[in-house]
């Protein structure tokens, strides 16, 4: 985790960099600051920020992996990854709801966001409970 939290940290230094860049050229051109702008640059660097403080203390309540390991051979990154789900089709349900939540804030609906943002989290929650529906198989059956 090292490598990300690394990374997340560099570009949310270098986003504040240009948004303070970027609020002072505006003000030096026009009078004004241009807030907009200034505004997705800062939060932009906030995100950032906040993923890379989140990898940064993960990363010390882990154990190295091999990937954060200078003299790691390749054969130690080997093994299982994961479980992905071969034929799920709950992303497709979250890629649809957000589409439908998305349309609702473009064309300002409240009724079609709130259904959006109520399919959202069905569909997320869907997703995430995927595997623990029905009932439970124990070695007796």
């Amino acid at each position: 985790m090292k490598t990300e939290w690394r990374i997340f940290l560099i570009v949310a230094t270098f986003l504040l960099g240009v948004g303070i860049l970027y609020a002072s050229w505006t003000y030096g051109e026009g009078g004004r600051v241009e807030w907009v702008g200034t505004v997705a640059l800062l939060l932009s660097f906030l995100l950032c920020a906040m993923c890379g403080g989140f990898f940064w203390f993960v990363s010390r309540r882990i154990d190295l992996r091999p990937e954060d390991r200078p003299d790691a051979e390749i054969a130690d990154g080997a093994g299982e990854v994961g479980f992905f789900s071969p034929g799920s089709y709950w992303p497709f349900g979250l890629a649809l709801a957000a589409a439908i939540a998305g349309l609702g804030l473009v064309f300002w609906q409240f009724w079609l966001l709130g259904l959006g943002l109520v399919a959202v989290i069905f569909s997320a929650c869907g997703l995430l409970f995927e595997y623990y529906t029905g009932t439970r198989r124990t070695a007796e059956h």
